[in-house]
């Protein structure tokens, strides 16, 4: 319920460009009023949504959510478009879009996807137990999903116009970085004067302003097999390479809410009794700033191509899940404005 009055006050506070610290708003009644009327009838729908699998690559269970979503939004005068995913084994994005009388143009960002399994809805279904609700997706991302459903009730109900357009995304592979998706957010942002998205923040209610940025660097060492009895000397260790090169990576920090580089996943060798020939690590690095992980990629790759152990070869690879949130004052204005 409060979400759903903060989630249509935000967007109402959008609709103005940002420019310059805000004056001071008295909060809308109105809106709180309406969110409170509304609370039933936003549960109900996170219900249906919620009890249906749609997890990533879950094609079917994706339309059937995006379809209810369609609908709903369809009868409150938004324009709809199916969008193809732009890689194959996903179901269509569905963008809706308002227009009005003003000059705001606001896009919000959501997604159906989640990161569970099909079948998960008939172990674990949607259920309220005191204040929370409980089911797969309910909070990441189904619930902000519906959230924004109902505060665009809320606003269409009060008569507010001063828009020029406010488009609304539902996209369905965010849980793997976005790949069916990302020329769309491209597109749908040269249009857009802010962008807010509605994935959950911490508690309690708060609005995200940063966020860090996530790599993963996967290092991959061939080496020379041999027995580690009869001839441990023909052979070239590519455990002892990784282990040297993933000193490249030591200086960098770990902790902090700065940039962090850990290891996470470490493989080498197929039996006690050989020297490996293969040995891999991943590095998942989490920055504020792009060039930090520049900063990684340079040490890794310099280190690549100095292996202490002859005979071996160095690979390293890069993934780039989703870049960072970085602060910057028209966010920070937002937020106050919010």
């Amino acid at each position: 319920m409060m979400r759903t009055a903060v989630m249509a006050a935000l967007i109402l506070a959008a609709t103005t460009p940002v420019v310059a610290a805000p004056k001071p708003v008295k909060a809308d009644s109105r809106i709180l009023a309406a969110a409170e009327a509304l609370r039933d009838d936003q549960i109900k729908l996170l219900e249906t949504v919620v009890n249906i699998d749609s997890g990533t690559g879950d094609v079917a269970g994706g339309r059937k959510v995006a379809a209810l979503l369609a609908e709903r939004l369809r009868a409150m005068g938004a324009a709809i478009e199916m969008v193809p995913a732009e890689i194959t084994g996903l179901p269509d994005n569905l963008v809706a879009t308002f227009t009005g009388s003003g000059k705001g143009r606001v896009l919000l960002i959501g997604h159906l996807d989640t990161v569970f399994e099909p079948g998960t809805v008939s172990r674990w279904p949607f259920r309220i137990e005191g204040d929370r609700a409980y089911g797969p997706g309910v909070s990441d991302e189904k619930g902000g999903v519906v959230q924004a459903v109902f505060a665009l009730q809320i606003l269409k109900d009060a008569g507010f116009r001063d828009f020029k357009t406010i488009t609304y995304l539902i996209e369905t592979s965010e849980e793997r970085g976005s790949p069916g998706t990302r020329a769309l957010i491209s597109r749908l942002l040269k249009d857009a004067d802010v962008e807010l998205n509605l994935e959950p923040g911490d508690a309690p209610d708060v609005i995200t302003v940063w966020r860090k940025g996530s790599n993963t660097f996967y290092i991959d060492v061939k080496g020379r097999a041999a027995h580690a009895g009869v001839a441990p000397q023909d052979g070239r260790n590519a455990a002892d390479e990784l282990m040297h090169q993933l000193q490249a990576v030591a200086p960098f920090p770990k902790t902090g809410d700065g940039m962090t580089v850990n290891l996470t996943l470490m493989s080498a060798g197929s039996r006690y009794n050989i020297i490996p020939e293969d040995a891999s690590a991943a590095i998942n690095v989490r920055v504020r700033e792009k060039a930090q992980a520049e900063q990684v990629a340079q040490a890794l790759e310099a280190s690549a191509r100095a292996p202490l152990i002859p005979d071996t070869k160095v690979r390293v690879r890069r993934e780039t899940s989703f870049p960072p949130l970085s602060s910057n004052a028209s966010t920070d204005a937002l937020e106050r404005r919010a």
